[in-house]
């Protein structure tokens, strides 16, 4: 069955009043997003920006080693590639799909010149860069100070909320690589989540029974980054 694509299933495509819209809609290209498909690497120019309806995309650092842990993620809510209308144009991260799907690519051009010429449109992304920000900050302190249950739990939430309904298609493995913890401390979390009711996993999927449960679980970075982001990104933000 045919899926119906439409700009407006991006959180931030929609919240940009019809008035405003400018030429820059036209140019957006509905693109499948597929599973470890990269969208930049480190210090590669960036020539699009990515704006999720259905996948969700994971920006992570490599070190040298070859360890890596995300950094944040960016779903139906956000966008790809800030760095082009922040003026660098490339970052330090990679920019990986984690959640495979659709969303609409935009060419860089198209993205500064309507960052330039509309107003609604540069309050918006620079209000959503805020919230972005505050969501890489508070990973940080997430994994410094609180458990791998309280982890795994503020993860799954975030990626429920980012996600269609259904299953997470994902490994233990993906996971434990995500939050640059071993396999075995996601394993154990992970079912003492499930033993509490609050999941059920089978290999490669994880299912959400309870989120008031699983909310309960996890730590308030959860409650931080969802309010600061509907926040920033509410109707009068953008007046």
């Amino acid at each position: 069955m045919h899926r119906h694509h439409s700009p407006s299933q991006n959180n931030l495509l929609a919240a940009i009043p019809k008035a405003e819209y400018g030429p820059f809609f036209d140019d957006l290209e509905l693109v499948p997003m597929k599973l470890g498909q990269i969208l930049y690497e480190p210090g590669v120019q960036m020539r699009h920006a990515y704006f999720p309806t259905t996948a969700v995309v994971s920006l992570h650092y490599v070190n040298e080693a070859g360890s890596s842990a995300e950094m944040a993620a960016v779903g139906r809510e956000g966008l790809i590639g800030m760095a082009l209308f922040m003026g660098g144009g490339t970052t330090t991260s990679s920019a990986m799909v984690r959640t495979a799907g659709h969303g609409y690519q935009l060419g860089r051009n198209a993205l500064m010149q309507a960052f330039m010429d509309n107003g609604a449109v540069q309050r918006l992304l620079l209000r959503y860069t805020q919230a972005l920000i505050t969501q890489i900050t508070q990973t940080a302190v997430c994994n410094r100070h609180h458990s791998i249950e309280q982890q795994l739990s503020t993860w799954l939430l975030s990626s429920v909320d980012r996600s269609p309904p259904g299953e997470l298609v994902i490994t233990h493995d993906l996971v434990g690589g995500i939050l640059g913890v071993r396999r075995e401390s996601i394993s154990q979390a992970a079912v003492t989540l499930r033993d509490a009711g609050y999941i059920s996993y089978r290999r490669g999927h994880i299912t959400v029974l309870d989120h008031a449960g699983l909310e309960a679980s996890a730590c308030e970075c959860y409650g931080v980054v969802k309010k600061e982001l509907h926040r920033l990104l509410t109707e009068p933000a953008l007046r």
